[in-house]
């Protein structure tokens, strides 16, 4: 049984860990049992230079791994814990995630879409066509002018390319949240919706929840750490039946097959948008309050952020 860890950040992203480097990412993984990363914001230019120095394409398995294999000092230097032995070496994805925020039938839409990238020269020919529009520089996951729906364009014009919805029912950036998303997922990606075969719960939503919604039951449902340090890694990941290539990984997505066998997750309630409310004004309601109240915050007369 292998675990997987999708979707995480690296230190060019905003509010994180200042710490994290590959190896870094890697030797936490060694710890916590994640046999493959993503390996976070693929779209900007210094992280992807440090992804092409440090890291090596796995022709058996179409992964990459670190060009130095990992001892168990390396380890114990980067997270203070020492193992007796190093079992294993992490492979990585090249993965990154995209903040989508455009006008779409009169209403401002923003959410975060994953993307997955087989190879590095591919991941420069997106990363070309995604600078034409935005700053890649500014952030690891780079607020971009753009629809969804052609960011999924660009991804399939890509062999192996994949795009998958992040953390969908956020309230401010995600496909369904109560801010900026939408009510179905033909609504985003419209003719190309059957392009989209997984979607992420996110942290604030499990399986259970989603699985309410008919209208998601012909998704994998994959869940994510989208850690910004590597102590959050593998706070929620997804779990695969035998040893995968990169192909088989998201074929075993694609096709709902006996090799991806589910998720471990963490409560839903401990995400930090489970429940209705504002933070500044203290105010935490369950829908029933929210309903009581108009979904107007009793503190200061506004409307409530309508959570997960």
């Amino acid at each position: 049984m292998f675990r997987a860890d999708l979707h995480i950040h690296s230190r060019f992203s905003r509010a994180t860990s200042k710490n994290l480097t590959l190896r870094n990412l890697a030797s936490h993984a060694c710890i916590k049992g994640i046999h493959f990363l993503g390996t976070g914001d693929c779209t900007h230019p210094e992280w992807l230079q440090e992804i092409e120095e440090e890291l090596v394409y796995d022709d058996n398995t179409g992964f990459y791994r670190l060009k130095k294999p990992l001892g168990t000092q390396d380890i114990e230097e980067q997270t203070n814990i020492r193992l007796k032995e190093v079992s294993f070496q992490p492979q990585f994805v090249l993965q990154g995630e995209i903040s989508c925020i455009y006008k779409k039938d009169n209403t401002t839409r923003k959410n975060h879409q994953l993307i997955y990238i087989p190879d590095i020269e591919t991941a420069k020919k997106i990363n070309a066509k995604l600078a034409r529009i935005g700053n890649l520089n500014a952030d690891g996951r780079p607020m971009l002018g753009l629809d969804a729906k052609i960011l999924l364009e660009y991804a399939l014009e890509e062999k192996h390319s994949y795009l998958i919805p992040a953390h969908i029912w956020t309230p401010w950036f995600s496909i369904f949240g109560s801010k900026s998303g939408f009510n179905t997922l033909e609504e985003c990606f419209e003719d190309l919706t059957e392009e989209i075969f997984a979607l992420e719960t996110g942290l604030s939503s499990d399986p259970p929840m989603n699985r309410l919604c008919s209208a998601l039951d012909r998704y994998v449902l994959i869940s994510n750490s989208d850690a910004h340090s590597g102590e959050n890694l593998g706070r929620e990941v997804n779990i695969f039946h035998a040893v995968p290539t990169y192909q088989s990984l998201f074929e075993s997505l694609r096709r709902k097959n006996a090799f991806f066998y589910g998720t471990v997750e963490f409560y839903p309630e401990e995400g930090k948008y489970f429940a209705d409310g504002h933070r500044n004004c203290g105010i935490c309601f369950l829908p029933e309050e929210s309903e009581k109240h108009k979904n107007i915050c009793p503190v200061c007369g506004k409307p409530l952020t309508i959570g997960v």
